[in-house]
C-alpha cells in the first residue's frame, strides 16, 4: 500500500482533515480533493473550510477547478443571517409561548445569542450538505485542533440549546393539555423535532467507520507530537473514526548536514508518535522544495508519500542541533503592560512568546512577568516542559502561567447563577413551585452570545492587571480567525451584558440575585478597561508572527489589515523557521522562495522591525527558550532579580547570519 486508503477507489463519503495550526492541512486537503475529482470525472465533490481565516483560495492560487469539483468556504456571519432569517420568526414564537419575557426581552436575546458562532454554523452547513447527499465524497478542511474539537462536540452542544427550546415550549403544551384535554404537534414542535433529527444524522454520519475518515495531519516536532496524540485520543473518545495519520514536511535522507540533522530529530518523534498511536498508520510527507499551491504544485503533492515503518532505525535523543539563529534582534518589549503574539497556527507564536516571557522575566529587577494562554489547544506546558493548567502557575523566578480554562469560567459562572436563583425562588415562593418559569429563567445565561466565555477569560487576565500583581502580560493567542473574532466579541458581549442587567431591573422582584449581578458588572467594567487597553499604544502591542510561505503572507495580511481596523499597535513583525542557505539543492531552493516571499511580508508594514528566525534545534524547554530569547531580543546589560545568582551567566551573542535576498523567482 503506497498511498493512504482515503485516496483508493472507494473514498469515504466523509473526509476531514484536522490537526495543529499550520501543519499542512489546507493543503492536504486541497490536494486529496483535486486527486479524487480529476480521477473521478463522473462524480462530484466538495472541498469545504470551517476555518474562520480561510485558505482554500489561497491554496488554490487562482487555478482552474475541475468541473466536478467545488470549492465553498464557509462565512459564518452570512450563514448566521440566513438561519436567523430562515428561523427567526419560529425561535421568537417558541420562547413568546413559554416565558414571562416579554417581546422586546426576547427580541434583544435571539438578536445576540446563538452558542458557539462559527462552530454551530459550521455544524448545521454540514449537516445540510450530508443531508443533500449530492456529492461522492466531501473533503472537509478544519479550524485549529482546539475549534475542531468544538465541532465535534457541537451535537451536545446543540442538544442543550434545543432542550432550552423545548423548556420554553413545555409550559405551552402542559396548558394545553390541561385545558383541551389534548394537545397536538405543530410546526415549533416540527421545527425542534427535525433539527434534532438532522444533528442526530450528523453525528452518525461521523461515527460511521465505512462512510466517515478523519485524517490528522502532524509535523514530527515535539509539540505537534504530543497535540496529535491528544488529538487521536480525544478523537477515539467520541467515536470518529481515525485510522491514518500524516505526518508533514519530512526532511529528506542526504549528505546535507542540515537536512541530516533535521530528518534526525523528525524520526525521533516519529517514532514517539507511533509508540503512543500504535493502532494508527503513519504516512510521511515530504517537505518539497517548491510550495504546494495551484493546480500544477498540488498534483505532486501526494507522489513522494510513503508509509513511514520502523524501517529506519531511530536516532538516539540529544543529537546537537544548532540553536535558531536569528537576524536583526528585536528591540525588548518594556514597559509595555499587555503583548499579545499572534499569527497563522503553527508558525511558533507559543515558542517565541515562552521565550519572550523569560527574557522580559530575567530582564527585570523584582518584575514579574505574566504569561497566559486563550487557546483553545494550550500548548504552554509542552513548550516550557513544565506543568501548566488552569491556575496561576510559578515556572521560573519573575515568571507565572497560566492556561485559562474559559469553559470553565462560563461554568463557575452559571453555577453560581443556578445556586443563587434557587436560593431566591426558595425565600420569595416557599409553598409554591414554578416547573415552567423556574427552567426557564435557569436556562437565560444557555442563551449566551458566542465568545462569552473567552471573553470572560480575558476578563480575568484583565482583573490581575488592575491589581497590579505582575508588571507585564504575554498573550499566546489562538490562530488568526479566532484571536480577530476575540477581539471583536468584547462589543458584542457589552450589548449582551446590557439586556441582561435591563432583565434583572425589569424583573426585580423574582430575578434578585446580588453575586451574580456584582460579577457581572465586574464583567462589564473588566471589558471596557480591557478595549480601552487595547487601543493604548504606550500599554498594548501585537507581535505578529509568520513565516515565509505564500498561504501564511496572504493571513498575515488579513492579520496587518485588521489590527490596523482594531487600532492595535503592531510594531514587530518575526518572520520565524525560515531556512538558512546551505550547500544543498533543497535549502538553497527553500532560501531562494522565503527570500522573495520575506521582501512581500516587509512591504505589508514598512514601519514594523522585522526580525527573521532561522530554523534550528526545537526551542522547548526552560534552557532552549532561554537561549532563544537571548538571541531574539540581543543582548543588554543584564540586571539581577532577587533570588538569582550574582555569577554573570556568559552573554550570547548577537547573531547576524547571512540571508539570500536575491531570487529571479520573484
Amino acid at each position: 500500500m503506497r498511498l493512504p486508503p482515503f485516496l483508493g477507489a472507494l473514498p469515504p463519503g466523509l473526509l476531514l482533515f484536522g490537526g495543529k495550526g499550520g501543519v499542512g492541512k489546507t493543503t492536504c486537503a486541497t490536494a486529496t480533493a483535486l486527486r479524487l475529482a480529476r480521477r473521478d470525472p463522473e462524480h462530484p465533490y466538495l472541498l469545504v473550510s470551517t476555518d474562520p481565516a480561510h485558505s482554500l483560495a489561497d491554496s488554490v492560487a487562482g487555478s482552474t477547478l475541475p468541473a466536478n469539483l467545488t470549492l465553498l468556504e464557509l462565512d459564518a456571519d452570512e450563514r448566521l443571517a440566513a438561519f436567523k432569517a430562515a428561523h427567526g420568526a419560529i425561535l421568537k414564537e417558541i420562547a413568546a409561548r413559554g416565558t414571562f419575557l416579554d417581546d422586546h426581552d426576547i427580541t434583544q436575546f435571539l438578536s445576540l445569542s446563538l452558542p458557539g458562532l462559527d462552530e454551530l454554523v459550521a455544524f448545521l452547513e454540514i449537516a445540510a450538505l450530508v443531508e443533500r447527499r449530492t456529492w461522492r465524497t466531501i473533503v472537509v478542511d478544519t479550524a485549529p485542533w482546539g475549534h475542531t474539537l468544538r465541532l465535534l462536540q457541537m451535537p451536545a452542544l446543540v442538544g442543550r440549546w434545543l432542550d432550552a427550546l423545548d423548556a420554553l415550549l413545555a409550559k405551552h403544551r402542559y396548558m394545553k393539555q390541561l385545558f383541551s384535554g389534548t394537545y397536538r404537534r405543530d410546526e415549533l414542535d416540527s421545527f425542534l423535532l427535525d433539527l434534532k433529527a438532522a444533528v442526530d444524522r450528523v453525528q452518525g454520519a461521523l461515527r460511521d467507520p465505512f462512510g466517515c475518515c478523519f485524517v490528522p495531519v502532524a509535523l514530527a516536532e515535539a509539540l505537534g507530537v504530543a497535540e496529535t496524540a491528544d488529538l487521536v485520543l480525544e478523537l477515539q473518545r467520541l467515536h470518529v473514526p481515525v485510522t491514518d495519520i500524516l505526518v508533514n514536511r519530512l526532511f529528506p535522507t542526504s549528505g546535507c548536514r542540515a537536512c541530516a540533522a533535521g530528518r534526525a530529530h523528525q524520526m525521533v518523534e516519529v517514532e514517539r508518535l507511533r509508540r503512543r498511536l500504535r493502532e494508527c498508520r503513519l504516512w510521511g510527507i515530504p517537505l518539497y522544495p517548491h510550495e504546494p499551491r495551484g493546480a500544477e504544485g498540488l498534483a505532486g503533492f501526494w507522489q513522494g508519500a510513503a508509509p513511514l515503518t520502523p524501517s529506519e532505525p531511530p536516532v538516539r535523543e540529544g543529537i546537537a542541533v544548532a540553536p535558531p539563529m536569528v537576524n536583526s534582534p528585536a528591540p525588548l518589549p518594556l514597559g509595555l503592560t499587555l503583548l499579545i503574539f499572534a499569527g497563522k497556527g503553527g508558525v511558533g507564536k507559543t515558542t517565541l512568546a515562552c521565550a519572550t516571557a523569560l527574557r522580559l522575566a530575567r530582564e527585570r529587577q523584582n518584575g514579574n512577568v505574566f504569561l497566559f494562554s486563550t487557546d483553545p489547544a494550550h500548548s504552554l506546558s509542552a513548550c516550557l516542559a513544565r506543568p501548566v493548567g488552569a491556575a496561576p502557575t510559578r515556572v521560573g523566578d519573575g515568571l507565572t502561567a497560566m492556561a485559562i480554562d474559559a469553559q470553565a469560567e462560563f461554568d463557575a459562572l452559571k453555577a453560581e447563577y443556578a445556586g443563587e436563583l434557587e436560593r431566591t425562588l426558595a425565600r420569595l415562593l416557599p409553598d409554591l413551585d414554578l416547573p415552567f418559569d423556574r427552567e426557564v429563567m435557569e436556562r437565560i445565561l444557555d442563551l449566551s452570545p458566542p465568545g462569552v466565555d473567552e471573553v470572560m477569560a480575558l476578563a480575568r487576565a484583565t482583573a490581575l492587571m488592575d491589581r497590579e500583581a505582575h508588571q507585564v502580560f504575554i498573550l499566546d493567542a489562538a490562530p488568526t480567525g479566532h484571536l480577530l473574532r476575540l477581539l471583536e466579541t468584547p462589543d458584542v458581549i457589552a450589548r449582551w451584558l446590557k439586556v441582561v442587567f435591563d432583565l434583572f431591573l425589569k424583573y426585580g422582584r423574582i430575578l434578585r440575585l446580588p453575586r451574580v449581578s456584582e460579577r457581572l458588572v465586574e464583567l462589564s467594567k473588566e471589558l471596557k478597561r480591557f478595549r480601552a487597553l487595547l487601543s493604548d499604544p504606550a500599554r498594548t502591542a501585537i507581535y505578529v508572527v509568520t513565516n515565509a510561505t505564500e498561504m501564511v503572507r496572504e493571513e498575515t495580511g488579513d492579520l496587518l489589515a485588521a489590527c490596523d481596523r482594531l487600532r492595535i499597535s503592531v510594531p514587530v513583525l518575526f518572520v520565524n523557521l525560515v531556512t538558512s542557505p546551505q550547500d544543498c539543492a533543497l535549502c538553497s531552493a527553500l532560501n531562494r522562495r522565503e527570500a522573495c516571499v520575506d521582501r512581500q511580508l516587509r512591504n505589508l508594514r514598512p514601519a514594523a522591525h522585522v526580525t527573521v528566525v532561522f530554523r534550528g534545534a526545537e526551542p522547548r524547554g526552560m534552557e532552549r527558550l532561554d537561549d532563544l530569547g537571548r538571541a531574539l531580543y540581543g543582548t543588554r546589560k543584564r540586571r539581577w532579580t532577587s533570588g538569582q545568582s550574582r555569577r554573570r551567566r556568559p552573554s550570547a551573542p548577537k547573531i547576524a547570519f547571512p540571508y539570500a535576498r536575491r531570487s529571479t523567482a520573484c
